[in-house]
């Protein structure tokens, strides 16, 4: 005899032979899927990459992965030359000796060091001190080590002497060598302050600014927010709980962030601000949904001599960029040239990709007016077209280079080479005027590059999502200078563990070609029927595949397939990286998120492999993902059984401005009631549901705040709908690899998909330091 838990909770008596009706996953089911989570997989594979560090004189240092720990490798790409930076034995010794902490050679605490002038020793930081060690590592000295006069909410000036900072909403600067602060704007009051890092779901206190070239002169601007609308959410705790509240505009406000462009310059006696000449600027950007943009205070560029400031204004729509040419010194702003669009403008998918070319008085545009993203040459005075650079059926993705001296650019691009994954980066060499355009990564693999200062090198890490990185070093032309590092996954392989498939389906239209990985048990038994359950983050900035570069765990679909489960991702029609129509396919229709193309793609997929059954379809998602797989079981009640609905932004009306009146369009009142927003909005669908729902959301998401999460709960329980809750209290927004997350997620599929049993209070353990999945 045993116990079966009913849902009513009572334990009732049962005998095997029933319980056998319902097979039951066991601890080991776990801990085998558990092999497969990155905390267990990454570090199983040895020489996975280079991410270099440049020195000024043209060498660079890397960072390599051994089954023993830690090397650090120095590459000399004239002479070339692989080895280790140092006997790391011996400085391993000689440090242990000169602290008070015995160091592993393998484990030593470097993550940055710089050669002297003579190249006889190296400078690090560990420990809180300072270190200078010989090269031949026969001695280390160490000596407190020095603050850096920047701190982490202060932006260090180019040449390192001034750190600027904000202080009660006003900007100031501190002398790095001495401390001296000095004051650089007074009038910044609360909610009008100057340099402000606020998008509503995006928050610090660093300020945000570009210094010019020469450290002499500031560009930012002063973010009016007095009548933004606010945004509340709570801490729990023992006694009075903690409210944190903060400016957070919304779709539809008649009000949001505005900032007014300021020139600081400090060449003076005095400090002297400078008001460019034009009305404010929505807080928009041309590349994401925030003016900092991968730290970097975005559409903002100097001159040389810190003359004049180029820079770019996004209407709240983000349909017309209006590039412009400010005069520093009076604040006079010249209108260059409009670009209007239809649905949304992007400068590129990483980065803006439009640059000044001063010496020539040209600049470097990107644009997606063909449908395809590519470069387009204006004159800098008349802001009149003089050329289109790149053309063709393919996008250009990052500039990366722009050499004004030999007229060249390097560039990342996609989707050029025929027969190839159109997601794949490649890079290319090519001539501003167009021609002599270069394959410089030849490998039929997605290309990590980094290209070095100088433009004479770069480091080319390829690998595949089925095959792992080969890391090898090339010149400006292409050309194999030497091997650096192949990966070793043979420890990942003696595990069991097997790599995704790539495969290719057709879209909601019958026509067009959508890829995607699909993960099997590696148990796998192809006379056998196994569940689905659909990974989906619908964009539209990126989609569910993310990265093809190799990676052994993502997330945690391979560990999930483990448990018996196909795990699929796809990248449907409304995601970048394809052509501009493509990536358009559902502007200002924010619930479609992808599903009609993820419904056909698993359809197609249950046609093709017998062992795929249809009838038991999951999906899951976390924050857009969460929108999306909440909106998949209710719009396709019939198609998906179980759903996992994590952190999810249900109604964008209740999400920051910047999001939906980017990919969902301005809100706009119908005459009868209602607005253009209520097709999207998820409650509104709650009726639909038929399956099994868990929907989780951290109690502190400040990013997507809970209320989306309860806009659908109180529908569901007005439709008397049975579903399940999970708040995590004092979570943010990125709770998805908790290991508590990973387990319920597993057992909901488990217990609700595949109609078996899970282990009861099963506990992932990740390490108590790092992330729990890559």
């Amino acid at each position: 005899m045993r116990t079966v838990r009913w849902p009513l909770g009572l334990l009732v008596a049962t005998s095997t032979a029933a319980a056998q009706q319902r097979p039951a996953l066991t601890a080991a089911d776990y801990a085998r899927a558990e092999k497969f989570l990155g905390y267990n997989a990454t570090p199983l594979v040895t020489g996975s990459g280079v991410r270099p560090t440049w020195l000024p004189d043209g060498r660079f240092w890397y960072r390599n992965t051994i089954p023993q720990g830690i090397e650090l490798i120095l590459v000399d790409p004239v002479r070339k030359t692989r080895a280790r930076a140092f006997d790391q034995a011996r400085l391993a010794a000689a440090l242990s000796a000169a602290g008070e902490t015995r160091y592993d050679s393998l484990r030593l605490p470097i993550t940055q060091f710089e050669f002297s002038a003579d190249k006889q020793s190296i400078t690090f930081d560990a420990g809180g001190r300072r270190w200078t060690c010989g090269v031949q590592a026969d001695r280390c000295t160490g000596v407190p080590a020095p603050q850096t006069g920047a701190g982490r909410n202060a932006v260090l000036s180019p040449d390192g002497q001034r750190a600027a900072f904000i202080r009660e909403f006003n900007l100031w600067v501190r002398d790095v060598a001495t401390g001296k602060e000095t004051q650089l704007t007074t009038d910044g009051v609360k909610d009008f302050g100057y340099a402000t890092d606020n998008a509503g779901w995006e928050r610090s206190d660093r300020p945000v600014l570009l210094w010019s070239p020469d450290s002499r002169k500031i560009a930012t601007f002063q973010q009016d927010e007095r009548a933004v609308g606010e945004m509340y959410v709570v801490e729990t705790k023992v006694s009075h709980p903690v409210l944190q509240a903060w400016k957070y505009p919304l779709p539809g406000d008649s009000v949001i962030q505005m900032i007014q462009r300021v020139v600081i310059d400090l060449s003076g006696p005095a400090p002297k601000l400078v008001r460019l000449r034009l009305p404010p600027d929505p807080h928009r950007s041309t590349t994401c949904d925030h003016i900092l943009c991968d730290g970097v205070f975005a559409d903002v560029e100097w001159s040389p001599d810190a003359s004049r400031l180029v820079f770019v204004s996004t209407s709240r729509n983000h349909q017309r960029e209006d590039v412009r040419i400010a005069d520093a010194e009076t604040g006079v702003v010249k209108d260059l040239f409009t670009e209007t669009v239809a649905t949304f403008f992007e400068s590129g998918f990483d980065r803006r990709n439009w640059r000044v070319l001063w010496d020539a008085h040209e600049l470097l545009w990107y644009s997606q007016r063909d449908d395809w993203g590519h470069l387009y040459l204006y004159d800098l005075e008349s802001g009149k077209l003089k050329s289109q650079v790149t053309s063709g059926s393919w996008n250009v993705l990052n500039v990366l280079r722009v050499d004004e001296k030999s007229r060249t650019l390097f560039f990342t691009g996609v989707g050029r080479e025929p027969g190839r994954d159109p997601y794949f980066r490649h890079l290319y060499r090519a001539g501003l005027d167009g021609k002599q355009l270069t394959l410089l990564t030849p490998e039929d693999a997605d290309h990590d590059i980094a290209l070095a200062p100088s433009g004479a090198w770069f480091t080319d890490s390829y690998s595949r999502p089925e095959v792992p990185p080969t890391a090898v070093l090339r010149d400006a032309r292409g050309k194999l200078v030497l091997q650096l590092e192949r990966a070793d996954i043979s420890r990942l392989v003696a595990t069991g563990w097997t790599p995704p498939l790539p495969f290719t389906v057709k879209a909601r239209d019958g026509k067009t070609d959508l890829y995607g990985l699909l993960y099997r048990p590696t148990h796998f038994d192809s006379t056998r029927k196994y569940p689905i359950v659909n990974y989906i983050y619908p964009g539209p900035q990126t989609g569910s595949v993310g990265s093809r570069s190799f990676s052994p765990a993502r997330s945690d679909h391979r560990a999930l397939a483990e448990l018996g489960f196909i795990v699929v991702q796809l990248d449907g029609m409304g995601t970048p990286l394809r052509s501009k129509s493509f990536h358009a396919a559902y502007y200002g229709d924010m619930g479609d998120n992808t599903l009609p193309d993820q419904v056909a793609g698993m359809q197609e997929l249950g046609k093709r492999y017998s062992w795929i059954d249809l009838d038991r379809a999951g999906i899951w998602g976390h924050s857009g993902g969460g929108f999306a797989s909440t909106g998949a079981i209710l719009r396709y009640p019939d198609f998906f059984k179980v759903a996992v609905s994590e952190a999810g932004n249900h109604d964008q009306r209740q999400y920051e401005d910047d999001w939906g009146e980017k990919w969902h369009g301005l809100l706009e009142r119908r005459s009868g009631g209602g607005d253009s927003y209520d097709s999207q909005a998820n409650q509104n669908l709650a009726k639909n549901l038929k399956g099994k729902l868990l929907i989780a959301h951290g109690t502190l998401d400040t990013n997507v705040p809970p209320y989306n999460t309860l806009l659908v709960v109180n529908e569901l329980m007005k439709a008397n709908k049975d579903f399940d809750l999970l708040l995590l209290p004092n979570r943010g927004h990125g709770f998805a690899s908790e290991p508590y997350m990973i387990r319920r997620r597993w057992d909901y599929f488990v217990k609700h998909l595949m109609g078996a049993e899970p282990p009861e209070g099963y506990e992932l353990r990740a390490p108590r330091s790092g992330p729990v999945l890559p």
